[in-house]
């Protein structure tokens, strides 16, 4: 099921990787239908049908095709676009009776049943049905259709299955998903990493646009391929020459001998289209298109185009790298596919990475290249026309030649979705992320350069941390944690031992250990005792452990298996700056043995203070296998990002969580009878709306007059809260709405002299009364809130709250929903949290409640979706065990 539920068009991907068009059936696909039934074999008819049916009537396409959700409902699936686009299945639905359930059936194409078409038809169904508030369906099979059965059977729903009258009738559970939601993201990884996979390991490549000139971009990505050695076939497609780079060339892709896996295009951005066509013709599997000239121009030509590329695309089931990409690069040495234009090609290893920017690829490429650092494959996905971040994530979940993943993103297709994939990836190997438009300067140019909307970096930066996402903000950085996380094993703990032949790098070092989230603890009293035995004495031991400069090979040696021993050690940076006595090569080598002969699972991390060019030469070096950073500070920050994705890695997952007390459409039905207009709600229907979802509410009383105030303050009791009661006026307190009241003068004169300056104001009109609350002593104020990123959906916010919210913005984000460990994290951000715990002997406060608080405020927002915004400031949180109070609730609705 799509991200969100409803009767739409949706773009699936079917399980060998290619792409289908799912939309509502309109009365105007009549002939459609019509040629759909008839292409339909008789047997095809009789297991849809339950009977023989040789024909269908006017008055039968009339009913198929003009429905009514919610009462009955259908989709088909279609090739081609215009007057060219063909039914190729369908799916319905009649609501029964009970109008809790519908009865579905299915008809697919005899040529195309063994796509995976059946269960994409039935995930959309349950979509749909889902969305018109259907908890069930129903549908009659016979036993010989043994395709359908199975259909239902594998879907992951619970289902019931009866003989009745000689067909089996299923009833399918569509309360319960929680299987279906695991098998149909299996469904759904399964084809997208397929997809992916076409298009990095061909077999026979055409280069469409393939040029005499090795200048050109379609001549280098031509001669790229030859010259790397691409393991399949590979045929220049030009119309203007007999051969390229000595290789036979054809006018179009349609005159190329045999299949064709992939076809690369490389034209102006006009001619496009017409290759698009030619391929989609030939049965090509999927396009990498360098061509630029689409959305990222800026203009609506360019974005119609793209639009019109995607159309075709999807019409011919086609996948797409591009537009306005660089390339992509396969360095198995099983497919040696390089169909990029880049100029160098870095060694063949085990970090794969994409990149949303071409040009950028093409430093990335060369910078791979310059510090021999291995790359398994890399993809320039461009404008995301087609194949984004997220296809490649799937991809390199199970790529074995991929331990470590990474990524320059300008935008997200799918938030949603990624966070779900990461989430999940990150589980097996390392994601590090560069996504650049962290400022609003660098949004606005992510947005040109790419035709992208570039979304918050608060939510992204939401988004990474709940998805173990490793974010960098440098290419350099990103490189140096690929680098480490690609060669070392991951730290089992925060301790840090360095060991330096001179003092300031190491200070230097354990600045950033600190910093960053590590710890340089002083070593053991063993372990500084045996230090001593062979270092001279005016080196130092405790931590960092400075050798001083006249530290020989063999020192460096002995101490690093010293400290390796030591088992509060955790892991070791390694600082070496090169003295007249001894040689860079000498140290590379200690290390290496010793490393070679502990077998230790502890990263060490090297770091030798010297020229880039001296270093490289090292880097080169086959003898030392080492890869040492010019900088400690470097080295640390790659260890500390290890160390904190170690973390990651050993958390428990979490779960979603459930309330099943708590109706939604109970709740609805009593605060909202009729439909909720755009706006603020009335305090106390918000109140409502909060309580009902088990968070408890300071108890509050409503007084349109001063008379009504003086009655309701004696039911309350004194001393009291008065507070300004409007739909309008959100910040009570810049407006003077706000009161401590303790007695019924203080109490006349506050209503009187709330009544005074909004007058003043010309806002009288907006004055709805008064409420009044007790005061709530000894209390945390916190804050709880949610608002809508236009690109990542509902935000979840907490931290210190009060009206100095926006002044400390002492806060924590997380993308909704929240599962059951996200609210302990979110607390964990917030610098207030010993204000919670007990800080210089206040009681503790009840934190529990806090985290319970903000599981059912996310249950609530995923029940109410009309909510746009909504806030509880200040929750109180009472001491430990007293609970929190809700006391001031907004909420603001989108209306219908």
């Amino acid at each position: 099921m799509a991200d969100e539920g409803g009767y739409r068009t949706v773009d699936v991907v079917l399980p060998d990787g290619r792409r289908l068009k799912i939309r509502p059936i309109r009365p105007d696909d009549r002939k459609r239908l019509e040629a759909f039934f008839y292409r339909l074999s008789p047997r095809t008819r009789y297991l849809r049908f339950g009977h023989v049916k040789d024909s269908i009537t006017e008055g039968e396409l009339a009913h198929f095709t003009e429905v009514t959700p919610p009462e009955r409902g259908a989709y088909v699936a279609t090739a081609g676009q215009g007057a060219m686009e063909d039914i190729i299945a369908v799916g319905r639905w009649d609501m029964l009776p009970d109008r809790a359930g519908a009865k579905v059936a299915f008809a697919v194409d005899d040529n195309i049943r063994l796509r995976g078409i059946g269960a994409a038809m039935l995930e959309e169904l349950a979509g749909a049905a889902v969305s018109f508030k259907i908890t069930k369906l129903t549908a009659l099979v016979l036993p010989e259709n043994s395709r359908l059965i199975e259909v239902f059977e594998e879907s992951g729903f619970k289902y019931r299955k009866t003989l009745k009258e000689g067909a089996y009738e299923f009833t399918i559970n569509l309360k319960e998903q929680e299987e279906y939601s695991r098998r149909q993201a299996l469904r759904e990884h399964v084809g997208r990493s397929a997809g992916v996979r076409r298009l990095l390991a061909p077999r026979r490549v055409a280069v469409i646009g393939a040029s005499r000139s090795a200048e050109s971009v379609g001549g280098a990505l031509f001669r790229n391929l030859l010259k790397d050695g691409f393991q399949g076939a590979a045929f220049p497609v030009n119309p203007s020459a007999e051969s390229v780079a000595g290789v036979f060339a054809y006018p179009k892709v349609t005159d190329v001998p045999g299949d064709v896996d992939v076809a690369v295009i490389v034209v102006p951005a006009a001619a496009v289209h017409d290759a698009v066509d030619q391929c989609g013709k030939k049965g090509v599997a999927g396009l990498v298109i360098i061509s630029a000239g689409f959305a990222e121009s800026g203009g609506m030509e360019g974005k119609e185009r793209e639009r019109l590329l995607t159309e075709k695309a999807l019409y011919y089931g086609m996948r797409i790298i591009g537009p306005n990409c660089l390339g992509v690069l396969n360095n198995n040495p099983a497919v040696s596919f390089n169909a990029t234009f880049s100029p160098v090609t870095p060694p063949f290893g085990n970090i794969g990475i994409g990149t949303q920017s071409g040009a950028l690829g093409l430093a990335l490429l060369d910078h791979a290249k310059g510090i021999n650092l291995g790359i398994s494959c890399f993809v320039s996905f461009g404008n995301c026309a087609d194949i984004s971040g997220n296809d490649l994530l799937e991809y390199w979940e199970d790529d074995g030649n991929t331990q470590v993943i990474t990524l320059y993103m300008e935008s997200f297709g799918s938030p949603r979705k990624f966070g779900r994939t990461a989430r999940r990836v990150t589980r097996k190997k390392p994601v590090i992320a560069v996504k650049a438009g962290r400022s609003s300067v660098g949004a606005a140019a992510a947005t040109s350069h790419t035709g992208a909307l570039a979304a918050s970096d608060v939510a992204a930066d939401a988004l990474f941390r709940q998805a173990g996402v490793i974010r960098v903000t440098t290419i350099q950085e990103m490189f140096n944690a690929a680098e480490f996380l690609s060669r070392q094993p991951l730290t089992g703990g925060p301790n840090v031992c360095i060991l330096t032949n001179a003092g300031g790098p190491g200070v230097l070092a354990a600045d950033a250990c600190e910093a960053l989230g590590l710890k340089v603890p002083p070593l053991s009293p063993e372990t500084q005792k045996k230090l001593r035995q062979f270092l001279p004495p005016a080196a130092s031991v405790k931590n960092p452990v400075d050798m001083i400069a006249s530290a020989t090979a063999d020192a460096y040696a002995q101490s690093l298996s010293t400290v390796l021993d030591d088992p509060a050690v955790d892991s070791i940076v390694v600082i070496y700056i090169p003295p007249l006595v001894t040689r860079p090569g000498d140290i590379a080598e200690a290390v290496k043995n010793c490393l070679a002969a502990k077998k230790t699972s502890k990263p060490v991390v090297p770091c030798f203070m010297m020229s880039e060019q001296m270093m490289t030469e090292l880097r080169r070096d086959p003898r030392f296998a080492l890869h040492p950073y010019i900088f400690p500070e470097d080295a640390v920050q790659a260890l500390a990002h290890a160390y904190h994705y170690s973390v990651y890695r050993n958390m428990e997952e979490g779960n979603h969580v459930t309330f099943p007390e708590i109706d939604p459409e109970k709740v609805r039905k009593k605060l909202f009878p009729d439909a909720p207009e755009k706006g603020w709600l009335m305090p106390e229907t918000s109140l409502a709306l909060v309580e009902a979802y088990g968070i408890p509410v300071v108890r509050t009383r409503v007084a349109m007059s001063v008379e009504e105030a003086l009655r309701e303050a004696e039911k309350t009791g004194y001393p009291f809260i008065m507070k300004l009661r409007s739909t309008t006026i959100v910040h009570k307190t810049d407006a003077g709405g706000i009161s401590f009241v303790r007695g019924a003068e203080e109490a006349v004169r506050a209503f009187t002299s709330m009544q005074q300056r909004l007058k003043d104001q010309g806002r009288l009109a907006e004055m709805q009364g008064v409420l009044l609350q007790p005061v709530i002593e000894g209390a945390q104020e916190m804050i709880a809130g949610m608002s809508i990123d236009p690109a990542f959906g509902p935000l979840i916010i907490t931290g210190l709250g009060g009206i100095l919210v926006e002044l400390i913005k002492d806060i924590a984000f997380s993308i909704h929903p929240l599962r059951d460990v996200d609210p302990e994290r979110m607390l964990g951000q917030l610098k207030s949290l010993p204000l919670l715990s007990g800080y210089r002997g206040r009681p503790r406060a009840d934190i529990n409640a806090v985290k319970d608080a903000l599981l059912r405020f996310s249950a609530l927002i995923e029940d109410f979706p009309e909510i746009e915004q909504m806030e509880i400031n200040p929750l109180f949180v009472l001491k430990e065990g007293g609970g929190c109070l809700a006391a001031d609730v907004r909420v603001y609705m989108k209306g219908t």
